[in-house]
């Protein structure tokens, strides 16, 4: 960015930790402010001060992306305070179905893993298009994964399966609906990282996992849209 260039703001859902807090650290690092959105406000102010002792620009905000209020409140405070909305990372995620049969499934699983994988990231991003709309400038990145992946579909962990293959979806539909905006919206599945939610089958860790995100969350205009990455790799759907 050259200095004639308004500083850029993003928020990142699930940013107190792990990948999301990988995710801020490299941003800040690329000039941007970064607000990480947390479900827990002394997470946050926690993942804040170990961020700010390292000399980077972070705010914390109370997000909690299955519960509307909250997502609209979160949005339009980032929006208000910062002046403007730039970039915007769903991280926010669990995984809570580990060997769950499609046959049998444990419905209320199936239903909270949903609502935060897929309607919390689409609720998030309906909230933020119209703030990245006031400046014609958004980059939208949905942190998917490699089960979500249809190639590469199996047995197991059905809802977190579903909700990533629908986020898969919902980011080839925003993308062509939001086309000629200036927002660019595109999914990466990091890998399997060393976070809580990998239950200990890794082979890298969330600041290897966070390259691809941050490459795609600072894209230039003429940078891909719709499309889902791996370590810069091109994926089939």
């Amino acid at each position: 960015m050259t200095d004639r260039t308004p500083r850029r703001v993003a928020l990142i859902s699930g940013g107190n930790r792990g990948l999301g807090l990988a995710i801020a650290r490299r941003l800040t690092e690329h000039g941007l402010h970064v607000v990480i959105g947390t479900r827990d406000e002394l997470s946050g102010r926690d993942a804040v001060e170990a961020l700010s002792k390292e000399g980077h620009d972070v705010r914390s905000h109370q997000l909690d992306v299955t519960d509307p209020a909250s997502v609209a409140r979160a949005v339009a405070d980032v929006a208000n305070s910062a002046g403007r909305l730039d970039v915007l990372v769903n991280n926010a995620a669990v995984a809570i179905d580990r060997g769950q049969p499609a046959a049998g499934p444990d419905f209320e699983k199936v239903r909270v893993t949903l609502d935060a994988n897929l309607i919390g990231a689409w609720r998030l991003s309906a909230a933020a298009v119209p703030e990245m709309r006031k400046n014609g400038y958004g980059r939208i990145v949905n942190i998917t994964s490699h089960l979500g992946s249809l190639s590469n579909m199996g047995a197991g962990n059905v809802a977190y399966r579903v909700s990533k293959a629908a986020l898969n979806a919902l980011t080839g539909i925003l993308a062509a609906e939001l086309e000629g905006s200036g927002i660019l919206v595109n999914a990466v599945s990091p890998g399997r990282m060393d976070t809580r939610m990998a239950y200990g089958e890794t082979d890298r860790s969330a600041a290897d996992g966070a390259d691809t995100p941050v490459w795609l969350a600072t894209l230039p205009d003429d940078g891909p849209t719709g499309g889902l990455f791996h370590e810069r790799a091109p994926l089939p759907w």
